[in-house]
């Protein structure tokens, strides 16, 4: 396949089914709002969307976390031809998903194929199902519960999901801190904060659902 100056290969793995979705994605689709990459088997699917700077978003699929990540990329970088872009995981570091070439990308999924087998063994799990389920009763692959405030977090700023007392044209600067069994959430501009109960790694998965913080 040769792809023109305005085209890429995109792929990601179905976290319900294992299936690797791929497709050729142009500029010309992306001149409409939101562009849906799905699974065959219905349960999954990639998005794609432009932000008011002429960014991309992608909301990806996650093969642990419970909420698909949220990735902003530009557009020079999402049909470069150098090579394969790589969108991983923020609590486990697994490869999620993948833009350049076919023969790049089909090459990154075998690749990131193996890598989870290889997980899936060592953890002593046999299907994408096992996953979740061990998500469920257990630290996600030993993530600790810094790693998943940090994830939340992030995601929630990249959404613009969190509220603090900076002007919406200055840029904040969101940081935590734990102190015995409470998160304090704050921006280090405008010094709003918010604390949340955080005993135990249960706690912190409840906190990996929040859908938006409000600092004051």
């Amino acid at each position: 396949m040769i792809l023109s100056p305005k085209e890429t290969v995109i792929a990601y793995r179905c976290p319900h089914c294992g299936s690797g979705i791929m497709s050729v994605v142009g500029a010309f689709a992306l001149s409409g709002d939101l562009i849906k990459l799905k699974c065959s088997c219905g349960h999954s699917e990639l998005q794609i969307s432009r932000t008011s700077d002429k960014r991309l978003r992608l909301t990806v699929p996650c093969l642990v976390c419970p909420k698909p990540h949220v990735y902003t990329i530009g557009q020079n970088t999402f049909f470069s031809r150098d090579g394969v872009f790589t969108l991983s995981c923020t609590v486990s570091g697994l490869p999620l998903c993948f833009i350049g070439t076919k023969d790049g990308v089909s090459k990154a999924l075998d690749e990131a194929t193996e890598e989870l087998n290889a997980l899936l063994e060592d953890a002593g799990l046999d299907t994408l199902d096992d996953i979740k389920e061990h998500n469920d009763s257990a630290d996600p692959f030993d993530a600790s519960i810094d790693d998943i405030i940090r994830y939340t977090i992030c995601e929630l700023e990249d959404e613009g999901k969190v509220k603090c007392k900076c002007p919406t044209t200055a840029v904040a600067d969101y940081q935590f801190e734990i102190i015995e069994d409470t998160l304090r959430v704050f921006c280090e501009k405008c010094g709003a904060s918010v604390t949340i109960p955080m005993s135990d790694t249960a706690m912190a998965h409840d906190f990996l659902m929040s859908d938006h913080l409000e600092l004051t």
